[in-house]
């Protein structure tokens, strides 16, 4: 079945090339038919005029010989070979490159694999995200019922605000990794809660930039993450001098 929608596919996308390729090939013909018929009309309009005394002989002859010469000019064997030849080339492209594309895709792709309709996808990422969901939140109850002396509350809330923000969830991510800096500060995980304030609201926010600035203090001179915060520094005091 594949190899079917493979080629009714390739036939649809060259069907518009094929069809102007044809129209061309038709007016070149068209053409040439129409000047050789007017050539071969106007030879017999000055047998006419001729033989109605309306022309003399000499003019007679030096006009057939003109229009013979244009039948010969509009019926030169050369752009007729020309046209022979070009015209097989194109359709010979024509055909090459579904051939190609089928290639290609034989590369790399899987003909036998069978297809995945977009509905049992979604439905499948949504149960998964319900069961993410599901075991977020048992985490989330879990971690309020722990005590603060506990040691592993600060790590739960930082697999927390981690898996949060592999969600894109970054409003969630960074209230728990506000609970985390609550159990001790830590620049690095102070400018990864400012940045996901940031991206939560789509803008530095003035708790943002303050988080900002409280990790720029505390970094280490050589924290590869320094620059990052030096803009979104900048930028949000630039928004806070252009509201």
């Amino acid at each position: 079945m594949i190899w079917l929608s493979i080629l009714l596919l390739s036939l649809l996308a060259l069907a518009p090339a094929a069809a102007q390729l044809w129209r061309r090939s038709q007016q070149i013909k068209d053409e040439r038919g129409s000047a050789l018929a007017l050539h071969e009309a106007q030879l017999s309009e000055i047998d006419r005029d001729l033989a109605a005394d309306l022309i003399a002989p000499a003019e007679h002859d030096i006009a057939r010989l003109e229009i013979q010469r244009r039948i010969l000019a509009a019926d030169r064997p050369a752009p007729q070979a020309s046209a022979r030849l070009s015209a097989p080339l194109v359709w010979c492209g024509l055909l090459l490159l579904p051939a190609a594309s089928i290639l290609l895709y034989l590369c790399n792709g899987i003909p036998s694999l069978p297809a995945q309709p977009l509905g049992p996808r979604l439905a499948a990422e949504h149960a998964q995200n319900v069961r993410n969901d599901a075991v977020l939140d048992r985490m989330r109850r879990t971690l309020a019922q722990m005590s603060t002396d506990d040691p592993s509350l600060r790590q739960g809330y930082l697999l927390l605000g981690q898996a949060e923000a592999s969600r894109a969830r970054y409003a969630d991510a960074a209230d728990a990794w506000n609970h985390a800096l609550s159990l001790g500060f830590e620049p690095e995980l102070a400018a990864r809660t400012a940045e996901a304030m940031t991206r939560a609201s789509d803008h530095v926010t003035p708790q943002a930039l303050a988080l900002f600035r409280k990790a720029m203090d505390a970094a280490p001179a050589d924290a590869s993450w320094r620059s990052a915060v030096q803009a979104r520094i900048a930028e949000g005091e630039h928004e806070q001098d252009n509201p």
